[in-house]
Formats: structure tokens, sequence, C-alpha cells
């Protein structure tokens, strides 16, 4: 039994040799085999890698068997970060020659970058482009809209050497400008070198369009109203109107220039007018109470300025327009308000072309604007509106008027019903939904003066806009009340 055992395993270990031997052996190209040139064979199977490190290099050898591990992926037969190309066959011999590969992977150099890195660093330099290019338009279409504003304003006159004259003094110029007729302020181009040679000395008052300077020129003072360039289009506004209507009255704050200067950094907008040293009408009431005649010089001086902004003028540039939400610029020499929020000149076109209240103040509005019931195809209903402002303007100022040693203090209108800065919503409430008005206090009744003012008023807030009374009824009901008084205007 034991040598039966003995001969079967000897029989199978010849058979084992046996087909060792016969079993043939893979031949592959090895790069490294110089002495057997350049061939080697494995019972596994041929690789060859490109490495892309200082140049393209190729690797080409035989893999035994026991090292292609794992079965169906082994090591050996993948690409690495720097073998961009690696291949594994045994499909005949010398199957690794270079002509027989074909490329499974990318030879070209690795930029060693994730997808996601990749597209970061692509997609930020092109997205700053894009924020530069819209920058860029932006700030081009806005000196294109200066520079389209400035060609509108600035058209030379050529009687401006009448004005450029170095013995003219600012007030040679007003005095030329009252006697010309034009009312519309110095020629174009001379309001442009006007401006360009004001020497600002202080802040004189800040509204919402922004800061009001006194300046002087030509050893004279003017106010200069400074608009920040986000407020061109008011800026603009107010310059086109002056520059187109004949605007200039006693009893209207007087304008001089208008121009825009680039300082570099920003584009300031000006506006330059006559400079009163009391300020307006709001600065000196708070300073100052004021008497009998006083209040009706006031009054009288706003009812002046304001009939005239309400008449019509018929011609190839009539004027045709109104004043809104008062707090007026139409104060007689010692008062103006160059800038305070509470006032915006606008004409019929403009009307149109913007909403009524898109720049007025509420504490102001007549009814039919506070409910949106403004007939705003018809320049009459402009008008009544302005009446109803011109009202709540009378009850400020006769609040302050020194009767019998009794006055009182400065309040705006509706001060006890509405918050300081009231919504639209809250005056509307207040206005039309309970019709309310400023108190007219009784003891008013004792003085004439005080007793016509309180008259005025009531008449001024009637519901009913067409029921109100006109500027020019209001001017010579205050000239007779002037007359009484003894009162010069």
């Amino acid at each position: 039994n034991l040598s039966g055992f003995c001969f079967i395993e000897l029989f199978g270990l010849m058979f084992v040799c046996v087909c060792v031997c016969v079993s043939p052996a893979l031949k592959c190209v090895c790069s490294s085999c110089t002495l057997s040139n350049f061939t080697c064979e494995t019972n596994g199977a041929c690789l060859v890698s490109i490495s892309i490190v200082d140049g393209m290099h190729e690797v080409q050898t035989c893999i035994p068997a026991e090292k292609l591990v794992p079965a169906g992926k082994p090591f050996y037969c993948l690409s690495s970060e720097d073998l961009q190309n690696t291949h594994c066959c045994s499909d005949e011999d010398f199957c690794n020659q270079m002509e027989k590969v074909k490329p499974t992977g990318d030879v070209s150099p690795s930029s060693g970058l994730t997808p996601v890195e990749l597209a970061a660093v692509i997609a930020g330099p092109a997205f700053l482009i894009c924020v530069i290019l819209i920058v860029g338009v932006f700030l081009f279409q806005h000196h294109q809209r200066v520079y389209h504003n400035r060609q509108r304003l600035d058209m030379e006159d050529p009687s401006c050497d009448l004005y450029l004259s170095k013995d003219k003094t600012l007030q040679d110029l007003i005095f030329d400008l009252s006697t010309s007729g034009s009312g519309s302020g110095l020629p174009l181009f001379v309001q442009r070198t006007v401006a360009r040679t004001i020497v600002l000395q202080e802040v004189i008052g800040k509204g919402r369009f922004g800061e009001v300077w006194r300046g002087k020129w030509r050893g004279g003072d003017v106010a200069v109203k400074i608009f920040s360039s986000r407020e061109e289009r008011s800026w603009f506004r107010e310059a086109e109107i002056y520059q187109t209507v004949m605007l200039r009255h006693e009893n209207i704050l007087g304008f001089i220039a208008a121009d825009n200067k680039d300082n570099g950094t920003w584009t300031q907008l000006w506006l330059v007018s006559d400079y009163h040293e009391y300020g307006s009408l709001f600065d000196y009431l708070n300073r100052y109470i004021v008497t009998i005649e006083g209040m009706i010089k006031l009054a009288l001086s706003a009812a002046s300025g304001l009939a005239h902004l309400h008449m019509e003028i018929l011609g190839t540039q009539g004027k045709k327009w109104g004043c809104s939400e008062m707090e007026m610029q139409c104060f007689k020499k010692n008062i103006q308000d160059p800038g305070t929020p509470d006032q915006h000149i606008r004409n019929q076109q403009l009307c149109d072309r913007f909403p009524y209240h898109c720049n007025a103040v509420s504490r102001y509005m007549a009814p039919e604007v506070l409910d949106e019931t403004l007939n705003m195809k018809h320049f009459d209903s402009f008008k009544c509106a302005d009446i109803y402002a011109l009202g709540l303007v009378y009850w400020e100022i006769a609040r302050r008027c020194n009767a019998g040693g009794v006055h009182e203090e400065y309040q705006l209108p509706y001060y006890d019903q509405v918050p300081s800065d009231p919504s639209i919503e809250e005056m509307r409430k207040v206005v039309c939904d309970q019709k309310l008005r400023p108190n007219i206090p009784n003891w008013w009744q004792t003085y004439e003066a005080l007793r016509v003012m309180g008259k005025i008023m009531r008449e001024c807030w009637y519901s009913n806009g067409a029921a109100r009374l006109t500027a020019l009824r209001i001017k010579k009901t205050l000239s007779q009340l002037g007359i009484q008084e003894d009162v010069k205007i």
C-alpha cells in the first residue's frame, strides 16, 4: 500500500512538472532588459506605462501572475497621478509594444487641479471681467447723460461779454436780470463762468436733495444748492424750469445760475440763487415772533409770488405752471428758503410725467392729492392744491404773531394729530377721513388782521378744491388789510 501511494504521488508530481514545462510563457517587451535583447517572459501579463515627469517616459516590462491582484483589476495595471497611461495585456506576445497599445487616458501633463478648482479658476476672472464691464457701461452712460444735460444747459450766448465784464458786481448782474424781462437767469454760458468762480463759505441748510451753502462771488453773497449726483433728475428739472420760464419776480427767490462740477470723485450739481441772511421761513419763525404788520407783509408777499406763478402767459414759450407743497420760495427781500425739502416747484408738463406727490411733503398735501382724486389733466387742479398748502403756511405765520402781548410757539400744521414725519396714509386719515384742519384760536377774533387771516385759512382748506380762494383774490384781500394797517410791501 505504501509503495502504491508513493507511485501515485510521484506520478502526480511528474504530471505537474510536465504541465509547467509545456505551458508556453508570454513574451513581452522589456525596456530595462538590455542583456536579453529587451525581452522578458512571464506567466502573467505584459505591461506598458507612460509617465509625464520632465518629459514623456515609457516603461515596458513583465508582470508575474502572482502580482496580478486583485483579480479583474490588478493594482499594477491602474494609472496613477504620475503614470498617466498604464496598460496590461496577455493576449499575444509583445502585446505591450507601443504601436499595439491603444491609449486609455490623457497623456497631456496634469494640471494638478480638480474639476471644481479648475471651474473656479476659470469662473473667477470671467465674473470679475463681467463686473468691470457692467460698471464701465454704467459710468459711461452716466457721464453721457451729464454731458447731454450740460449741452442743453450750456449753450453759449453771444451777449455773454456784456455780463463777463470784470467791473460788474453781483448786484449789477441781478439788476440786469431784473430789467431784462426774461426772468430766466443769466445767459447759459455765463452761468458756468459764475458758478466756477464762486467760493463756498459755510453750510446754511440741508434738505432732501443735498446741502445749501453761502457762497461769495465778486463781493456779494449767493446761495448755492448742491445736489448729489444721485439726484441729477431733480437738479435738471429745477434748472430747466428756471431757464425756460419767466420766473423772475420780487417775491420769488431769484435764480442766478446752474452748473455741474466734477471734483474728480463725483459730480456736484449746483443751483445758484439770491442769498438772504434770515434763511427760510421755517428758520425765521422758529427764531422770531412777528408783529401784525410783519404777518401781513409775509402773507402778502407769499400770495403775490404765488399769483405770479399761477398767472398764465401766452407766447412761444408761455409760462403755465404752479408751485407745489408750499413752505414758499415767495418771500420778499429778507426771507428766503433756498433748499428745505418742503417746497418743490413743478410745471404742468412735469406733473404729467411724474406722480404729483413723488417729491412732495405729505403734511402739506391737499385732500384730493392724499386720496388720489386730483384731476391731473387740468392745471387748475394743481393751483387749488397750492392754495390749500398756502393756507397751512398762513397758519404757521399767524401763530407767531404777537398781538396784545400774546403769541404761540412755532409748530408745523397738524403737529398734534400726526407724527413728526407722517406718511401719506396717516395724513389721509386725518385730512380726508376725519376731515380735521389746524385749530384757529378764538382769541384771533379780537384783532381784525388775525380774524381776516383765519377767514382766509378756512376758505383755503375746503375739501372741494374748486371752492377755495384764488391766489389773486387772497392778494387783493391782504392788500386792503395792509392799507388799513399801514403796511408797505
